[in-house]
């Protein structure tokens, strides 16, 4: 039997975890459950510190930690699925084509940012959604030094007042202040379609985020969207043109386009539809989880967002469940009623919220150190000791907020 797992992400490493960890409770060897994790790299990108300076170093290993719980890490991309053939058709790291078939698939390929075709983008905007993005905005960063102060050198446009797009502009007065030296006053501007900053945020959290946008002097053009891009800068659908040598793209993410060959339904941010315990409905052997898939979180009405906070315990009930038909044994609904969210907000501390309704529990100094925790411990793989690791993929403890604080 085999379980195939495609991507490394947060929900891909724990569905790995899980499946593991199931298959050693019921004493059933590697070889009789071959559990296989198809990706690019063996390594854990910590995307939701990309916002962060240097960026090269915020992945972390996955090889010695898949080793230790006997998954097999094929390096390569997956190109095609074919469900009703159960095969996965991945393009090797050596340009060579390999074809694996599978008993259970988990898709755990994640997101992508969302780039509209609006003129100019690709060619002048930078983002912070992948690894090799973030690394591309930080070299750009680190190279305006060179260049004369005039044409917007010192002015940074973030598109997109959510959660990215808050996180990477308040960390951009420090980050710049470090490149140009303490004397520089670097500008930095939010620019969103909605009339309010953070609309996901609630009510609560909003005055929070605002005053943290003053004490940093960040300005805001609300209620406005992007027209174009050009070496000057970026025009606003309002006619206000911003002379700027950086744009970073922050508005939207879709799930990776992978999704599209499951023959299956799928939501607007392209996210498979999967059923309490993560299969995709109407796919035999197909489960879909992290980013890719749109799943109940309770039976209030909540659905799992686009989150390493969400993407880490449904990796561990897609995997446990994968294997667990494999295995015979009964699998477990997936469910994750507590919710909590810790929005960085550079030097002016951090804001720590819970529940959907987003109740303000900590802001400032406490708050930073929450997320400095959370963003240098809680999210890192475990060490590459089995027994340690097996037991931290419980999918009934992974991620558990319910008793935070």
């Amino acid at each position: 039997m085999r379980l195939v797992i495609i991507g490394a992400g947060f929900a891909g490493m724990y569905s790995a975890l899980s499946a593991a960890r199931l298959r050693e409770i019921h004493g059933v060897s590697p070889e009789e459950l071959e559990i296989t994790l198809v990706a690019p790299e063996p390594t854990l990108v910590i995307r939701p510190r990309l916002y962060e300076p240097k960026p090269e170093t915020l992945t972390a290993p996955l090889v010695d930690v898949l080793k230790a719980i006997d998954v097999t890490y094929v390096q390569g991309s997956a190109e095609t699925i074919e469900t009703k053939s159960r095969t996965v058709r991945i393009a090797t790291a050596k340009g060579t084509r390999k074809t694996l078939t599978y008993d259970r698939l988990v898709v755990a390929t994640g997101s992508r940012l969302f780039r509209p075709n609006i003129p100019g983008l690709a060619e002048h905007g930078f983002s912070v959604d992948s690894l090799d993005d973030a690394i591309a905005l930080d070299k750009h960063l680190q190279g305006l030094a060179k260049r004369p102060a005039v044409d917007g050198r010192d002015t940074v446009v973030v598109t997109g007042g959510g959660f990215t797009g808050i996180e990477a502009a308040t960390e951009m007065p420090s980050r710049l202040r470090k490149i140009f030296g303490d004397k520089a006053k670097p500008r930095v501007i939010i620019v969103d379609r909605n009339l309010a900053i953070a609309p996901d945020m609630g009510e609560t959290s909003r005055p929070v985020i605002e005053d943290a946008l003053k004490k940093l002097g960040i300005e805001t053009r609300l209620g406005a969207g992007v027209a174009s891009l050009d070496e000057s800068g970026i025009t606003l659908s309002n006619g206000e043109h911003i002379e700027t040598e950086t744009v970073i793209w922050a508005a939207g993410i879709r799930a990776a386009p992978l999704t599209q060959q499951i023959p299956s339904e799928r939501d607007n941010f392209g996210r498979l539809l999967v059923d309490r315990h993560l299969r995709v409905p109407g796919v035999d052997g197909v489960f879909a989880t992290g980013d890719a898939a749109r799943a109940a979180c309770d039976d209030d009405g909540n659905y799992a967002l686009m989150s390493c906070q969400h993407a880490t315990r449904m990796g561990a009930f897609a995997g446990n469940n994968a294997a667990a038909e494999l295995l015979g044994v009964p699998t477990k609904p997936y469910h994750q009623k507590g919710y909590v969210t810790c929005l960085d907000l550079g030097e002016a501390g951090a804001l720590f919220t819970r529940g959907w309704e987003r109740e303000v529990t900590m802001v400032g100094d406490v708050a930073k150190k929450t997320k400095q925790e959370i963003n240098t411990v809680w999210i890192y793989p475990p060490k590459a000791e089995r027994a340690a690791a097996l037991a931290l993929a419980d999918p009934e403890r992974v991620t558990d907020v319910t008793g935070f604080l």
